[in-house]
């Protein structure tokens, strides 16, 4: 492709992103594809010969589109916020466009030395001590992970990475929440932990980890002999978006000598918020921390900010140093390659500075007090129905409710009566949430979060959470 004609369809395709984000909830928000129908659109073998882009891009919007769940739909209410912005994705375009690999400072000065400045204003914006230092990973599943390899390490001082888990006589052991994300047992898992060795703490009344049961677990596996190595807490949790107390657990993982790493993959976002600070109380006491900009910060995926207080225990697990990437510099600079399980690294960097210099510190504070303000709404409307109710206290802008069993007289399977609530709204089209159990009861999981989601749109969807409510009881 010459530059005339690469010119052409950028222009084509910027101009068609335009149109996208602006006319994106005239869609259906959750694709209505069947499974395999897009597959068989496509053609089972690649061409002999090269075809023409105008063919590719209209193949693209009839046969690729309609495949596609929109999470950028203001009637996204599912999963979490995966909350892009033109800003973002312009830098994302300048990414692909120089194609540069940053896993040294010197294949890239720039995005080395933007990705450090980036860590410290994001530092700076949660109000998190100087001590700390940053680097943005793919996703807060690859930053667990890290965190549980250089807790494995510090707890074998170093030994696992030479000689391998069959040296290590006594067993390794991770505490978490019953309510964590899923990714902490699988990165304990890749670890080599082993599931056996994973103790998922029971939680409170609130959803958040009990300390008093984390101590005696602790203390419980001292006495077999085994070593406590790592707790992973949680600023809310996937489910219902609970909150550890984090003091409380940084406190006895000073006492036992165990290494903290925080969870706050979607709720740290809101502590750019004063007023919600509090929720991270004692966070400074932690080993690491991981925050995705990519979910509530208006940059899209993939970017997540991973901070550790003690970056050469991160390094000193992660690093390998073969000739090729040797360099004369490297006494001066950081390689953010020892950072990262990847060698590889993309200039994620640069949509975060495009984001943060273009709405500022405080748009972005503005539109999470929105989606709070609209959480809280919703809250106020289920709590003044007679049809439906809470399972979990709101947190922040993350609820989840449920249509109560006894409708017109009648009383009902309450979790396949929500179930069908559920499965009837999305599949209408307009509106898309997902399901949880909460103690063991089914839940409809509302997530406000994205980019264009305004108060209309939340007072539509719970219109027709009502009215289809009402047709199926």
């Amino acid at each position: 492709m010459d530059i005339d004609e690469f010119r052409k369809h950028g222009h084509q395709l910027i101009d068609w992103m335009a149109d996208y984000m602006d006319t994106v909830e005239k869609l259906p928000v959750r694709s209505q594809v069947k499974p395999g129908e897009i597959s068989n659109r496509l053609k089972e073998k690649p061409p002999t010969n090269g075809e023409p882009m105008e063919n590719i891009i209209d193949d693209f919007k009839t046969t690729i589109l309609p495949g596609i769940t929109h999470w950028q739909h203001p009637r996204f209410f599912a999963y979490f916020p995966a909350n892009s912005s033109p800003p973002s994705v312009l830098a994302e375009m300048l990414t692909a466009t120089l194609g540069a690999q940053c896993m040294l400072w010197q294949t890239s000065p720039a995005a080395t030395e933007m990705e450090t400045r980036m860590m410290q204003w994001l530092a700076s914006m949660i109000d998190l001590p100087k001590k700390f230092s940053g680097v943005i990973q793919d996703s807060a599943s690859s930053a667990t992970l890290c965190a549980l390899l250089t807790a494995r390490e510090k707890a074998t001082s170093w030994k696992t990475n030479e000689l391998g888990f069959t040296t290590i006589a006594k067993k390794l052991i991770v505490y978490t929440s019953e309510e964590a994300h899923s990714s902490t047992e699988k990165g304990a898992k890749i670890a080599g932990f082993g599931k056996d060795n994973i103790r998922f703490i029971p939680t409170d009344n609130k959803f958040s980890m009990c300390a008093n049961t984390l101590r005696k677990e602790i203390q419980s596996d001292l006495d077999k002999g085994f070593v406590p190595t790592c707790v992973v807490a949680s600023i809310g949790t996937t489910g219902v978006g609970a909150v550890d107390p984090i003091k409380k657990i940084a406190t006895l993982c000073k006492e036992f000598d165990i290494f903290l790493h925080i969870d706050a993959a979607w709720a740290g976002a809101a502590m750019i918020l004063p007023e919600h600070r509090s929720m991270a109380d004692g966070i400074e006491l932690a080993d690491s921390i991981v925050i995705n900009p990519h979910k509530w910060l208006l940059t899209n995926f993939d970017c997540s900010a991973h901070f550790v207080k003690d970056p050469t225990a991160l390094t000193s697990t992660l690093s390998i140093l073969p000739e090729y990437l040797k360099s004369k510099e490297s006494e001066d600079i950081i390689d953010y390659r020892d950072w990262s399980i990847p060698l590889g690294r993309r200039f994620r960097a640069l949509k975060l500075w495009f984001v943060i210099r273009y709405y500022g510190v405080g748009g972005l504070q503005k539109m999470i007090r929105k989606h709070i303000e609209f959480a809280s709404q919703v809250e106020e409307w289920i709590n003044d129905s007679k049809n439906f109710e809470l399972v979990a206290p709101r947190s922040l802008s993350l609820l989840n409710f449920r249509l109560l069993s006894k409708q017109s007289g009648k009383v009902l399977d309450i979790d396949k009566l929500n179930l069908k609530l559920l499965n009837d709204l999305n599949d209408s089209g307009t509106t898309y949430f997902t399901q949880n159990r909460v103690r063991g009861h089914f839940a409809i999981r509302w997530s406000i979060g994205q980019t264009n989601t305004e108060l209309r749109h939340v007072k539509d969807a719970w219109a027709q959470i009502q009215q289809t409510a009402s047709s199926i009881t």
